[in-house]
């Protein structure tokens, strides 16, 4: 007998065809977002074959939103903004202003409205986290100067698109006809209610949140915990949406802002991050239902227009705004690169504009089509931008070995030590301590710094890169120890030092038996699993300590045994009969 079961249908279409479209993206060398979002054309309204149903794929989006936010939340860092905030706040300020024009002129050119001017340029100003971030670590750019700022300024977009999702509901749920009295009487209630949730997250929540998430861990129950990070994103979602009539989006992003103050919020990261991504997966499938294919057909010169404001535009803009701060041309390529396509945020604010009735759903899906075409063509530009890097008679600082006023390079044999962070500091003041001879190579510049500063010969570049590693002069070096916590990329160091210098020992970290075998493969000659490592060493001093527990029992037997055979040579011989 067959059910009829729409919830059930929607979320196994979507996962099942964002899945084969997902992975054949990926193939490509495409962002698996694009797979995504023709899963949801596919089982749309507007295609043959699978209808999902799109009223419970919206709601299930909504999950999917706060789910997001969340993660932005748990993974914003005052830290990195602050560390590039002289060019990340006025660049991205600066540059959203000069996209929203652009859009909103594309508006006025079709006879919108100014709101949906302004709706529709903020859409198209800011920049996907996911694409951006998988571009950057695909080229190992994430912990370096032009990656940081890259960062840094996606952090602002965020924020204001954040600031943005509270104003626009404010300003739209105006009277039309009250005059400037009311929009800014509704502008100021829903900044005072913003103001009360923040006043009660900050004095409340930022002690609850995390009291909270260190108890439940203390119980030691996984599934416990899981519940826990869950229950706290949604429920505060939920709860500043009903009692403060606040978004659900700003709710979700201050419980991961606090919760991200919690120690274990790495954990409720890893935790949390499945459901993050099925939901997420959702989100992207709904806002690809909603998009009509037709618009490409009908009207390419207006999604021309689109694709060239988000890629051309926003390039040139934020080019030029790099440049400006006197950064390496280098450097305002990549940044420009970066931000050369858009995604969540902007379905977020589409989906918005649509529901309060400011924009048209041609605007909508002209946003859709403009996200769809510059994800596809994002790694086609890094791609060039490699090449040109390539053709470049230098290469940009942190790509090219710099060795800094410091230690000179030791002469002779020597210890190459790659990766200067927690674990290579310890072996690095083990080894100096003794005398060794040794070599630091390092991606990040103030850990290189760090190493200077005690003394020890440092690189700056990334192992990885060929030129970078034959600045180390690897045929130099009897030993190498890759330090460094990512398996994938020491595997690949790791064979170029074996071709390098065939006869060099090399011993590098795993975080999982398959790591090892990895970095075995690629010629290690050893590779240490901090795991095993720990269980050996708890098992030593269980062993030692049973054994002295032994030594002390035997001894107190022994002891025992002395005290009373003495008691009975004191005692008196018995009486004759």
């Amino acid at each position: 007998m067959l059910h009829h079961t729409p919830l059930l249908d929607t979320i196994a279409a979507g996962l099942v065809v964002a899945f084969v479209l997902g992975s054949l993206a990926t193939r490509l060398r495409l962002s698996p977002l694009v797979g995504y979002l023709a899963a949801g054309v596919v089982v749309g309204p507007y295609t043959p074959g699978i209808i999902a149903d799109q009223a419970l794929a919206n709601e299930l989006s909504e999950i999917g939103v706060i789910l997001l936010m969340f993660g932005v939340g748990l993974h914003f860092s005052l830290r990195d903004l602050l560390a590039v905030k002289a060019i990340a706040i006025p660049g991205a300020v600066v540059q959203i202003a000069l996209a929203t024009a652009l859009g909103a002129g594309l508006a006025w050119m079709l006879d919108w409205s100014a709101g949906a001017g302004l709706m529709f340029g903020l859409a198209l100003s800011v920049a996907s986290t996911v694409v951006l971030l998988r571009a950057l670590e695909e080229r190992r750019l994430l912990d370096s100067p032009r990656g940081k700022i890259a960062i840094g300024w996606l952090i602002v977009e965020d924020l204001a698109m954040v600031l943005a999702l509270v104003l626009v509901p404010a300003i739209a749920g105006a009277p039309a006809d009250g005059g400037s009295g009311d929009v800014w009487l509704s502008l100021g209630l829903t900044l005072l209610k913003v103001a009360g949730f923040i006043a009660l997250m900050l004095v409340v929540g930022r002690r609850a949140i995390p009291w909270t998430l260190e108890k439940i861990a203390g119980t030691g129950s996984r599934e416990l915990f899981t519940l826990c990070v869950l229950a706290i994103a949604l429920g505060v979602a939920l709860g500043a949406a009903i009692l403060f009539n606040v978004s659900l989006a700003l709710g979700a992003f201050f419980a991961g802002m606090l919760l991200a103050e919690s120690e274990f919020s790495h954990k409720a990261a890893s935790d949390s991050l499945p459901l993050r991504d099925a939901f997420a997966v959702l989100f992207f499938v709904s806002v690809g239902m909603l998009f009509d294919p037709r618009i490409l057909v009908e009207e390419p010169l207006l999604v021309l227009a689109t694709f060239g404001i988000i890629v051309i535009g926003k390039s040139i803009a934020a080019l030029a705004l790099v440049l400006a701060f006197r950064h390496p041309l280098g450097t305002a390529m990549t940044i420009a690169a970066s931000l050369a396509q858009i995604g969540e945020f902007s379905f977020i604010l589409a989906g918005l504009g649509i529901e309060l009735d400011i924009m048209p759903p041609m605007a909508r899906d002209l946003v859709l089509a403009g996200a769809i075409l510059s994800i596809l063509c994002n790694p086609l530009l890094f791609a060039a931008l490699d090449r040109w890097q390539r053709r470049r008679d230098r290469a940009e600082a942190e790509q090219k070995a710099v060795v800094a006023s410091g230690p000179p390079p030791p002469e002779g044999p020597f210890v190459l030590l790659i990766g200067f962070g927690r674990v290579g500091s310890s072996i690095a003041k083990i080894l100096s301590e003794r005398g060794v001879p040794l070599l630091v190579l390092d991606t990040d510049p103030d850990l290189v710094d760090r190493a200077q500063a005690l003394g020890i010969a440092a690189i700056c570049g990334n192992a990885a890169n060929p030129r970078v590693l034959a600045e180390t002069n690897p045929a130099g070096a009897r030993l190498a120890l890759l330090a460094i916590p990512h398996a994938l990329e020491a595997g690949e160091v790791v064979a170029r030092l074996r071709a390098a210098k065939p006869d060099m020992t090399i011993i590098a970290r795993g975080h999982s038996e398959a790591e090892v075998e990895h970095l075995l493969r690629h010629g290690a000659d050893g590779a240490v699993m901090a795991e095993r490592i720990m269980a050996l060493r708890m098992a030593e001093m269980a062993s030692h300590s049973l054994a002295y527990h032994d030594r002390t029992a035997a001894a107190a037997a022994a002891a025992a045994a002395t005290a009373a055979a003495d008691a009975a040579a004191e005692q008196p011989p018995p009486a004759a009969p």
